[in-house]
């Protein structure tokens, strides 16, 4: 054997291998956009104080008075720490929603508030975002895929059992009642549908489930319909307090007594139930829900823990308490 030739060739070898395996690592480390370590953040972000942040933000929609109060909250909670907000409106609809993103990270934003219309939809420019090292907080509905470093919102699934539980205890069990379900892609569907499922499709008769995509005017016309179908149905639980507005508005024009429960704590919702009109709503702390999204960016940026999922209480609202609640959450 030609031993010089050899410790030639392994010399080759091993430079090549050095060369290959100090590439992966350079690809490796310009793989990481230092948004996932379990914590929802990281210790390599550059630390930045409030007034230095310019913060995106995407409602689904503003044609709903609880996500106008969300919008102002959020609005109020940033400009007063002194960071620059670019608030957008999706009008409900996922590719204007997608758009207004896109053009929020063109715009070179520190951060990412989003109210999604649809948990799925939205995966995709949260990817993006992911690409541009964007930090993204999700609020009030979840983001199906991409890297968020917290999702903040009502705990929906809780929430949901409330609302069966309530209907159990003021109807009776195996009562009659219809279930308004929201958006079909929305994790809020999703999880408050699994919620009062758990307990409702056990403990009541739900003879109709029907979507009215989270909206006042179809909740009426899918109100409507049910009430032709069912005549004697009991209670009514809407996803949410536009259906609940809704669907008491078919209930009055039909004349009819039937229990409805909505989902938000809505100001039109509580107004309802001063009135008579709505039963009980599931309250969310609105204030609590735009305060921390926000704050989740701030703590993010300063290089704390962060929680994946923060969970916000709800609770039952009726005639006995919603003075009270509607001074903890709107200050009213």
């Amino acid at each position: 054997m030609n031993f010089k030739k050899f410790a030639k060739g392994f010399k080759k070898v091993a430079v090549a291998s050095s060369v290959l395996l100090l590439a992966g690592g350079l690809l490796a480390g310009c793989g990481q956009t230092g948004l996932s370590n379990g914590s929802g953040s990281s210790d390599k972000v550059e630390k930045k104080a409030p007034k230095d942040l310019k913060i995106g933000v995407s409602i689904s929609t503003l044609s709903n008075p609880a996500f106008v109060n969300l919008k102002n909250v959020i609005n109020d909670y940033a400009k007063g720490k002194g960071s620059k907000v670019i608030i957008s409106d999706a009008n409900n609809d996922t590719s204007k929603q997608n758009n207004d993103v896109e053009d929020l990270i063109t715009q070179k934003v520190d951060a990412l508030i989003i109210n999604p219309c649809d948990s799925s939809a939205i995966s995709t420019v949260v990817k993006k975002a992911n690409e541009a090292n964007i930090p993204v907080v999700c609020v009030d509905r979840s983001a199906d895929s991409g890297e968020v470093v917290s999702t903040v919102a009502s705990d929906n699934v809780a929430g949901g059992k409330m609302a069966a539980e309530w209907l159990v205890k003021e109807l009776g069990a195996n009562a009659k009642i219809a279930e308004i379900q929201g958006i079909p892609g929305a994790s809020a569907t999703r999880e408050r549908g699994k919620g009062f499922d758990s307990i409702g499709d056990k403990k009541l008769n739900i003879v109709s489930k029907q979507a009215a995509n989270f909206d006042r005017a179809k909740a009426l016309t899918v109100t409507e319909n049910i009430l032709q179908a069912h005549s004697d149905i009991k209670g009514i639980f809407a996803q949410n307090d536009e259906e609940a507005v809704g669907a008491a508005r078919a209930v009055r024009a039909a004349k009819k007594n039937v229990t409805i429960i909505g989902f938000d704590g809505a100001l039109a919702a509580l107004t309802a139930i001063e009135k008579g009109q709505i039963a009980a709503t599931i309250g969310q702390q609105w204030n609590k829900i735009g305060e921390e999204s926000v704050q989740m960016v701030y703590d993010h940026y300063q290089g704390k823990k962060v929680p994946k999922n923060d969970k916000v209480p709800v609770k039952i609202v009726t005639k006995a308490n919603v003075a009270e609640f509607k001074k903890q959450v709107y200050n009213k």
